[in-house]
């Protein structure tokens, strides 16, 4: 993963993919320097105005949180930090990405829509647990066209077998932006 140092490795998927623990574990990873993005915390900044992302009228906010993930992802790998980016972010938003002058990796964590349901149901708290939300969600990551290369079937892998998968994934170069 050292050799990945400056750029950007953007783990996506639905809610319940995965996502935010691999990424987390990718930038524990011992060697180069590494951090976490997790692109929820940028709505989270929004105090007054906030609108759930998964709503139709958060078109322009997601649009706007989507972009200053990709340029605050861009500021730390200009200084040599690898950076995993996790999120729900979605082939649209990787237009943000071919401007950033940063190699950009984009991978899609997939799991069946019941897994999904059932990891965010186990979470608990403040998470998204609604199953009708996150069976939307799943399903915008399916078909994904040209895009489809970039997807990862992690159903019924535990983490260590994900975290292997995604390291090999992202270190052979195949799911590369730019």
């Amino acid at each position: 993963m050292d050799t990945l140092a400056g750029q950007i490795l953007i783990v996506s998927g639905s809610p319940g993919s995965g996502k935010t623990t691999i990424a987390a574990a990718l930038a524990r990873l011992p060697g180069c320097n590494k951090v976490h993005l997790h692109s929820d915390d940028f709505w989270g900044y929004i105090g007054t105005g906030h609108i759930d992302p998964w709503l139709p009228e958060a078109d322009a906010q997601n649009h706007m949180i989507m972009q200053i993930a990709a340029e605050v992802a861009a500021l730390y790998a200009r200084k040599g930090y690898l950076v995993a980016l996790d999120g729900v972010i979605r082939p649209w938003a990787l237009e943000f990405y071919k401007t950033l002058g940063v190699p950009s990796h984009y991978m899609v964590l997939r799991t069946s829509v019941e897994e999904a349901v059932a990891r965010c149901q186990a979470r608990g708290g403040d998470s998204l647990t609604d199953p009708v939300v996150v069976a939307d969600l799943h399903a915008q990551f399916t078909g994904l066209g040209a895009f489809e290369r970039h997807v990862l079937a992690v159903d019924g892998l535990d983490q260590a077998a994900t975290l292997e998968a995604v390291k090999a994934g992202f270190a052979s170069g195949a799911y590369r932006l730019n």
